[in-house]
């Protein structure tokens, strides 16, 4: 049978999980560990600080996303600084296609962005390389994955990650220089332990614990006996009657009891008021400002200019943290000096109505930014074969050459004419 593609790389590359025995005794201590399984995938982003019972899971998740849309590549610049082509290296196979085994390109962004976020700080380990990153600076990365820091020391970090060969997390020390360590752009209004989203989750504690207590088993309500209760004997007696009211509600089938006529009970329909919802209101609505979220941005109702200071003030940095950690670590000074850098990229006609297509296409070809095929490819459609799509020029005009356009049907036309002067047009 034949070997597939993550055996053969395994085979012929160095990997974190399996160092040589010199840098084994060096840095690494592997006791003897076996195969596990997991009932989901293991790789999937994990809360902590009680994140995933609140309304912090829906927010982390909608930037996780959001962010996740956009494309990352390892491009090449021109002379000038601007981009010129998308590099075909397993770095941009990683980013775009399959990070690793278990998770795509796309869902390995999302999974830093979540972790990121609620962590504050993460850490983006090469797990498959060429050769050891601990002798060359120079090595294909071949695979990925996101991992906890666990320590930090000066010069390297401790590291929560997942083998995929046993199954299990391992905390192994990695040198700094050998991995991405990615900071939350907004800690101080996300992970700061005073910060608004922190004081934010402390109350939705507090609430769901209310609201635990007012939906228990319980009937809230008060006895009042046709006796004032000031000395012990008759506190003993009170005792007495309440559990023998309780007695006869729980042994009951329906839950009834008898009480005497000159008795009243008084039934609490809701409990203490106090000005927690409020507080959370006030909490959700300023951590929405400091992050630049909405209401109609967590439910897809946003505008134009929403959807624009959104990505401008919240998507952008988170974006931009990656991608600078990235190119600072995985990439070496030569390969900069030769113009190979990493860039984000995002589609500009993802948030455009139908509607506005056909004028943005219109205004794109004739002011020759977008060829008729780019525009094709935007709106879902397979390019055209005539050579003229590809042009990038304004078709309302003549061709460059000052030759007016021959009119063009299944094949070339041949333009003829007879002996009365009339022009005959021929197909051939």
């Amino acid at each position: 049978m034949k070997d597939s593609f993550w055996t053969r790389l395994r085979k012929n590359s160095w990997s974190l999980f399996n160092p040589t025995k010199q840098e084994q005794e060096e840095v690494y201590s592997y006791p003897v560990q076996g195969s596990v399984s997991y009932g989901g995938p293991p790789g999937r982003a994990r809360f902590s600080k009680g994140n995933d019972r609140s309304i912090v899971n829906s927010v982390y998740n909608r930037i996780a996303m959001d962010v996740a849309t956009l494309n990352i590549n390892q491009v090449k610049l021109d002379e000038e600084g601007r981009f010129e082509s998308v590099v075909d290296s397993p770095l941009n196979t990683c980013l775009t296609l399959e990070a690793n085994i278990d998770q795509t390109g796309r869902a390995f962004i999302q999974d830093i962005v979540m972790s990121l976020l609620d962590e504050g700080a993460v850490a983006v380990v090469p797990v498959d390389t060429s050769v050891s990153p601990n002798k060359v600076d120079g090595y294909k990365i071949y695979s990925m994955r996101v991992a906890k820091i666990q320590e930090w020391a000066p010069e390297s970090v401790k590291v929560r990650l997942y083998n995929d060969r046993t199954g299990k997390f391992e905390e192994i020390w990695c040198p700094k220089k050998n991995i991405a360590i990615i900071e939350n752009p907004l800690y101080s209004v996300v992970n700061e332990p005073n910060s608004t989203l922190q004081r934010l989750i402390r109350k939705l504690n507090l609430l769901d614990v209310i609201d635990e207590q007012s939906s228990a088993n319980k009937l809230d309500m008060i006895i009042q006996l046709p006796f004032t209760i000031k000395s012990q004997s008759r506190q003993d007696i009170a005792d007495a009657r309440r559990k023998q009211i309780t007695e006869q509600l729980a042994d009951s089938k329906y839950g009834i009891a008898y009480i005497d006529s000159t008795e009243k009970i008084t039934q609490l329909n809701r409990p203490i008021e106090n000005n927690l919802l409020t507080q959370i209101e006030y909490l959700t609505k300023m951590l929405y400002g400091q992050l630049g979220l909405t209401p109609e941005i967590m439910d897809g109702s946003a505008n134009e200019q929403a959807m624009l200071n959104y990505n401008n003030r919240t998507i952008e940095p988170i974006i931009a943290s990656i991608v600078d950690e990235m190119k600072r670590k995985f990439l070496t000074k030569t390969a900069r000096a030769q113009r190979n850098t990493i860039m984000s990229f995002r589609d500009p006609f993802r948030l455009v109505p139908v509607n506005n297509i056909a004028e943005i296409a219109d205004k794109f070809t004739r002011n020759e930014i977008m060829s008729s095929n780019e525009i094709r490819q935007v709106i879902g459609m397979p390019p055209s074969k005539d050579p003229e799509a590809d042009e990038l020029r304004n078709k309302n005009l003549s061709k460059p050459n000052g030759e007016a356009d021959i009119p063009r049907g299944d094949a070339m036309n041949d333009v003829s004419s007879n002996a009365d002067g009339q022009k005959d047009v021929s197909y051939e």
